[in-house]
């Protein structure tokens, strides 16, 4: 297992994070637990959730996964130390979350102070911002003609943010959360949140997480070009771009238990006739040189230059084993090349 600094904090985490979005909806306590169990002896110190999770979020799904990890530290007080724990306070948009409302300073106490208490601890290593206030080029909101950026009150929206970030200091201050983060942000809100810590003498976001994968490429080269030069750790999350990348939904294939059978799902990663070509192009591809569809898509994504930490998820502990196993693989200059060719023909498929 390979490890990483967390841009300009002291935590070294491992070069895979164990995604939970699934624990409370697909996988239950225990089989959270044998998830834990088999990353930690793995060497995988990351975990990842979010007050939202689990997915898909409902009303009824808000908190459970916490909980579960929760559950699972209760019961292993003496492990604690062995995790990095990340969570995620929900953006605006939901309305049994906040009632829809902004991230502001108060909610920032309220829900760090919520998620302390289902995850049963003292502290949360790194607490992100799920997505920003404004609207972002996230959740396939990147096509042309979606956003209005000039309709965009920029002062309006650092304000907000330097609201946060005095918040995110109290909790810092009281040992609450350790460092600060950010998820599904631009190039702008990075920088943003920069300029007014360093202004205002504010704790330093530390890393973003975004999505990126085969599919979707659109951070590279230059929110990830920024990460890497304001040492801000790049964290892709669905690099199998929801599962599409294990090849499972090709041809119209629903596999049962599978994300795309759940409510809300459907149409996030879009099931389209471009996708299908791209996956099917990839197959050929992974098979050419002895992988499985999954093992490419994620070792792929683990050798492009500026990624620090990629997060996975699974539902059995077979997806898992085969998911970390693909860091372990070296692809060659060939089968780059071959990767390529089929990025230059299929470059936004969704």
């Amino acid at each position: 297992m390979k490890y990483i600094t967390l841009g300009q904090s002291n935590l070294k985490v491992s070069n895979i994070c164990l995604g939970s979005m699934t624990w409370g909806t697909q996988n239950n306590q225990d089989d959270a637990n044998q998830q834990i169990e088999y990353a930690l002896a793995a060497g995988i110190n990351f975990i990842d959730t979010a007050e939202m999770y689990a997915a898909p979020p409902s009303p009824e799904t808000y908190g459970k996964t916490e909980k579960i990890i929760g559950h699972w530290l209760a019961n292993n007080k003496q492990r604690r130390s062995e995790l990095i724990l990340t969570s995620k306070i929900a953006g605006n948009g939901l309305p049994w979350v906040r009632n829809g409302g902004d991230i502001t300073g108060e909610a920032i106490i309220q829900s760090v102070d919520a998620s302390l208490a289902r995850l049963q601890t003292d502290y949360i290593d790194l607490y992100q911002l799920h997505w920003p206030n404004r609207t972002s080029p996230h959740f396939s909101k990147h096509w042309p003609g979606m956003l209005k950026f000039t309709e965009v009150d920029a002062k309006q929206h650092s304000a907000q943010m330097l609201e946060i970030l005095q918040a995110l200091d109290s909790c810092v201050k009281a040992g609450k959360i350790r460092y600060c983060g950010l998820s599904d942000d631009t190039t702008w809100g990075i920088n943003e949140f920069i300029r007014l810590s360093e202004q205002h003498q504010l704790p330093r976001i530390v890393s973003i997480q975004n999505e990126f994968n085969l599919l979707h490429t659109k951070d590279w080269p230059y929110l990830i070009e920024n990460c890497v030069h304001a040492n801000v750790s790049y964290l892709p999350w669905s690099p199998l771009a929801g599962g599409v990348l294990s090849g499972k939904y090709l041809n119209g294939a629903r596999p049962e238990g599978s994300r795309w059978n759940k409510a809300q799902r459907n149409g996030l990663f879009r099931d389209n006739t471009t996708v299908n070509q791209a996956v099917s192009a990839y197959m050929e591809i992974a098979q050419k040189h002895d992988l499985s569809m999954a093992q490419l898509a994620l070792a792929w994504c683990n050798q492009v230059d500026g990624v620090a930490s990629s997060i996975i998820g699974a539902t059995s502990l077979v997806q898992l084993e085969e998911n970390i196993s693909a860091f372990d693989k070296s692809l060659s200059e060939e089968l780059l090349s071959d990767i390529d060719s089929v990025m230059r023909q299929y470059p936004v498929p969704f």
